[in-house]
């Protein structure tokens, strides 16, 4: 494993990142004041509980989820999209790096923002709500796991985009409305049954089912379906990254 190769590629990305930290962190706190605003005033007014938690502290989880894995996803997509596109990856290709010690430079560099971010927002909601973590490490290994896994989907995407207009589609049309579909800011419970069966079919209520459940010991789906399926998309785009490598598709001309 050439660790100087992951460490050289994590510092590169990384110091992209710092350079525009202040924008980095006042982005997530002002975004999710206002969702405090919007969602925990204005809809928290009418429903005070939901399964026993106050309104306010039950959308945090969702809060933390959308932005971390819209983060993961824009981070890890743009990082190895911009190589692509002026041509530098070709270099990257040709040095003594295999394709797991990219992957590793990039995508974790795409999580630990993305993890920032998380503890930034999660820090901010904190002055809104009371807050109470009831399974510690694992709310960490969740949020640890998304970015990940997310990141790793990022990935995928940048060396799909063919430009920088695609690298918004697949977020914005496909993963932003599973988000707000998928339990962020209520209770699949609260749905007709219909609606519960088909929003089962949503992959990220499992993945924001098991965050919440690390937060307030409740949740929609069992926690062992919610880790279960963040682990196997987590593999599953492993493979496609694999395969992606060896073949060369959209990387080599």
């Amino acid at each position: 494993m050439n660790w100087t190769a992951i460490a050289s590629i994590y510092r590169f990305e990384m110091a992209r990142f710092f350079r525009t930290l202040a924008q980095s962190f006042i982005s997530p706190v002002v975004s999710t004041s206002l969702y405090f605003v919007v969602f925990g005033a204005a809809i928290g007014s009418r429903i005070q509980e939901v399964e026993g938690v106050s309104y306010g502290a039950f959308i945090v989880p969702g809060l933390i989820m959308l932005s971390v894995i819209t983060q993961s996803i824009s981070n890890a997509s743009f990082g190895i999209y911009f190589p692509k596109f002026i041509g530098t990856v070709f270099e990257l290709l040709s040095a003594p790096v295999n394709f797991l010690e990219i992957v590793m430079g990039y995508v974790g560099a795409a999580a630990t923002k993305a993890l920032f971010i998380g503890v930034v927002i999660l820090a901010t909601s904190m002055l809104f709500v009371d807050v109470t973590i009831a399974h510690p490490f694992a709310m960490l290994a969740f949020l640890v796991l998304t970015c990940l896994s997310f990141a790793l989907l990022g990935f995928i995407i940048g060396i799909w985009a063919g430009s920088f207009e695609q690298l918004q589609l697949v977020p914005l049309l496909i993963v932003t409305p599973l988000i707000f579909l998928g339990g962020s800011f209520y209770s699949i419970s609260m749905l007709p049954p219909i609606w519960q069966t088909v929003t089962l079919f949503n992959p990220v209520v499992y993945l924001i089912s098991g965050f919440r459940w690390s937060f307030f010991g409740i949740a929609d789906v069992p926690i062992g379906m919610s880790l279960l399926a963040i682990l196997g998309f987590t593999m599953l785009c492993l493979g496609i990254i694999w395969l992606i490598f060896r073949t060369g598709w959209r990387i080599r001309s």
